[in-house]
């Protein structure tokens, strides 16, 4: 199921720019390799009864940054009195493959991170999750265009968000200050500096798909988005066009053209690997969300800057992606009232600010209540949301995680054989329509 178009306002809301909207997204998570549970002392009295079944929450949330932020949430959840949440943290790429799993096992975790949408939307047609609408009735402060993105086709809400972040193109200004280079607005401005900073001896662009292939797909959403604009895009990935379009042909070219400009040995290595080279000046810059902060020392964050995806046609309303993410609960949690409960929790301002301020802080709550520090970065991040014309999730979240492997499949063999675009495009199709057909 897909959640109903939203209005420029409802748009515009989201990013906390018009009455008291502001979109909502958490963090993705970094590459953490071990899977660890944290749980605090807490009364289980309350809307959870004297002798209730505590609360496990299932984590994506594993880079030390978010995990110790979501640990100080879940402590200061613990001490209301209101149940005891355990918290289990694991390892994001484990975790997204492992997600279907969790939530059609016979005992589930209660309550679990991920993404707002149509991603979480096609979890619940199956049943899976579990209906949070009274929950909502508690966030009266939260605007429609929030609560449209967590409603499902049945009109039910089966998701709470809690922050957001945007992708840009990211840089450290004193090495763009070194390199003589300014960030680029189009896309053949664009092309120039890359062809600068190879000039330099400067791979110019970063890229981390080793166990993270999924990265590759903000290359294909921007370059459709940029070309054919985020209304086919949306369709395309609900099925209401073919990935073997000619319209998508122009979108593989464009792209083509900026693959002699990638790192060479990018697909080898994860994102936080793309980071360190950025950081240490080996890249020039990186297609990435705000969430590759979690693998950066705090002390270059003043030395972080990042340009928008560039301009291919003028003519394209500017639109950009902004993830939603949060909580869903399991339909078959044996603590309806705990699960609740904890998801009305996680949508407060008190909550929001804890878990951004003690993180990496670059995120902007989804409650436009909660007060974070917000830096220059941030507040250019937000600006750039709130400028755009239309605003998308991310490939899977636009769609479903099924149809994601489809495109990782795709789009990491066109980036070693962009010459068979045609091929790919047809296998693409051909792959898809398994998933649709379910």
């Amino acid at each position: 199921m897909h959640p109903s178009p939203l209005t420029r306002r409802q748009l515009l809301a989201r990013a906390g720019l018009v009455g008291a909207g502001a979109l909502g997204a958490s963090i993705l998570g970094g590459c953490a390799t071990s899977t660890s549970s944290t749980s605090s002392s807490g009364a289980t009295a309350g809307a959870t009864g004297g002798a209730a079944k505590p609360i496990t929450l299932q984590s994506s949330l594993s880079a030390p940054p978010v995990k110790s932020a979501m640990e100080k949430v879940v402590a200061e959840f613990n001490k209301l009195g209101k149940g005891t949440t355990t918290l289990n943290t694991v390892a994001l790429e484990t975790y997204r493959v492992q997600l279907p799993t969790y939530l059609t096992s016979a005992n589930p975790p209660d309550v679990l991170t991920w993404y707002a949408g149509s991603v979480a939307n096609d979890y619940a047609s199956k049943g899976l999750l579990l209906d949070v609408s009274d929950v909502w009735q508690k966030m009266g402060n939260y605007p429609e265009s929030l609560r449209t993105l967590s409603t499902d086709g049945a009109g039910k809400q089966i998701f709470v968000p809690t922050n957001y972040y945007w992708w840009g193109f990211f840089f450290r200004k004193s090495n763009f200050a070194k390199w003589g280079v300014q960030p680029p607005r189009t896309w053949s401005e664009f092309l120039a500096l890359c062809e600068t900073l190879k000039g330099k001896g400067i791979d110019p662009i970063g890229i981390g798909l080793g166990d993270s292939p999924w990265v590759a797909s903000i290359w294909f959403d921007y370059l459709n988005i940029r070309i054919n604009g985020a209304t086919y895009h949306r369709e395309l990935l609900a099925g209401k066009h073919s990935f073997a379009d000619a319209k998508l042909k122009p979108v593989f070219e464009a792209w083509k053209q900026a693959l002699p400009y990638f790192d060479p040995k990018g697909k080898a290595y994860p994102f936080q690997e793309a980071t360190s080279k950025l950081l240490a000046g080996k890249t020039g810059m990186f297609l990435i969300g705000t969430f590759f902060a979690e693998t950066a020392p705090k002390d270059v964050f003043d030395d972080l800057d990042f340009f928008q995806f560039p301009i291919l046609d003028e003519a394209v309303p500017v639109a950009e992606e902004a993830p939603t993410d949060g909580f869903f609960a399991s339909a078959k949690t044996a603590n309806v009232a705990g699960a609740k409960e904890l998801l009305a929790y996680l949508a407060t301002p008190e909550a929001q600010a804890t878990f951004i301020n003690n993180g990496t802080g670059i995120l902007l709550p989804a409650n436009p209540e909660a007060k974070i520090n917000e830096t220059p970065l941030v507040a250019k991040g937000k600006a750039m949301l709130a400028g755009a014309k239309d605003l998308t999730q991310f490939f899977n979240r636009d769609s479903s995680d099924a149809l994601q492997t489809t495109a990782d499949t795709a789009l990491t063999r066109f980036i070693d054989k962009p010459g068979e675009i045609d091929a790919i495009q047809k296998e693409w199709q051909s792959a898809a329509e398994k998933v649709f057909k379910g």
